[in-house]
């Protein structure tokens, strides 16, 4: 099974989404590659809206994640509440 991985800018903006990251993916790996945060995980990855929302507590638009997202691999799927990344189709 493939690692997928996204990455975002290092900042305040993505902390939450970082976060959520790894409380819903207990298989991910962070590195911190100069000014990034790179999570690999085995297969899949989920973000989860709700997960980023009990940390924040407000509403949050999963499409903000795109304005800190570097770069990621692996096939998309996404919804208004979730956007998982994974090799299978």
């Amino acid at each position: 099974m493939s690692d997928v991985f996204i990455a975002f800018q290092h900042n305040e903006e993505s902390r939450p989404v970082i976060d959520a990251i790894v409380a819903d993916n207990p298989n991910a790996v962070l590195t911190h590659p100069t000014g990034l945060v790179k999570i690999n995980a085995p297969g899949s990855l989920t973000i989860r809206r709700e997960t980023i929302e009990g940390l924040t507590g407000r509403p949050y638009d999963l499409q903000a994640i795109h304005v800190n997202l570097v770069t990621l691999s692996g096939h998309i799927d996404e919804d208004d509440d979730q956007l998982t990344l994974s090799w299978s189709h």
